[in-house]
């Protein structure tokens, strides 16, 4: 089985959007996150917070039973593979609430 890699947003994704503040957790999405992780595959937090704002959202993750394997960073075969840490995170999937899809 191929797994896959998933890099999550966090503000409007797995909490409602209240930054700098953290919002209510949304459910569905933190439970998919959950399962994504439990069928074994590799799980980043993608997020801009950076600091004290990062620390408060990793423990608001871990607060709802969610750890990631990496924190805005590539892992590292990725690195390897590459040659570099890019600033952009390398996913198989992008799980964010501002995203959208433009076809060709």
């Amino acid at each position: 089985k191929n797994m896959a890699i998933y890099a999550f947003d966090f503000d409007g994704t797995l909490c409602e959007n209240r930054g700098p503040e953290i919002g209510p957790v949304r459910e569905k999405a933190m439970k998919a996150a959950k399962q994504i992780k439990a069928d074994g595959n590799t799980l980043i937090l993608w997020t801009c917070r950076c600091g004290e704002r990062l620390s408060e959202a990793i423990a608001f993750c871990r607060g709802h039973g969610l750890e990631f394997d990496y924190i805005n960073e590539n892992p590292p075969e990725n690195i390897a593979k590459y040659g570099f840490d890019s600033r952009k995170i390398y996913a198989d999937y992008y799980v964010d609430d501002k995203s959208f899809i433009i076809e060709d």
